[in-house]
């Protein structure tokens, strides 16, 4: 009989535990604050990307738009700042083209490297672009 009523007390400890740190998980604003900060963060960067390529209407697979299929894309602190990887093409005939953008903690662009042959001399007027072979 008193294993009986142990095992319940100990149960019950278990239980209350477990639901005390979940109903903490849950009601934690941190994650969902990161999570919105990133989000605004690759907004800005696909803003910077078609401004830094002088491309419009392009097809992007990043972080907030993700496409298995064709690559992992990421956000994460770099620093103060961040930095965002992703794919883009221009049209579907056009093959999927890498990107990795750094980005300061205002967030402005500081460097972006991108896989594309065809922004040659789009490179040499923009000192943070650089491509690579």
């Amino acid at each position: 009989m008193n294993h009986r009523i142990g095992r319940l007390v100990f149960a019950f400890g278990i239980g209350l535990i477990v639901a005390v740190a979940a109903f903490k998980w849950i009601t934690n604003p941190a994650p969902r604050l990161e999570r919105q900060l990133q989000e605004a963060v690759v907004m800005t960067a696909r803003e910077h990307l078609a401004t830094a390529t002088g491309l419009a209407g392009l097809e992007i697979v990043d972080p907030v738009a993700a496409d298995r299929k064709v690559g992992k894309s990421y956000v994460y602190r770099a620093g103060e700042g961040w930095e965002v990887s992703g794919y883009y093409r221009r049209s579907e005939e056009d093959q999927w083209h890498p990107f990795l953008m750094a980005l300061d903690a205002s967030p402005s662009m500081t460097h972006l490297r991108v896989q594309d042959g065809s922004l040659a001399d789009r490179a040499r007027e923009n000192e943070l672009l650089e491509l690579l072979p």
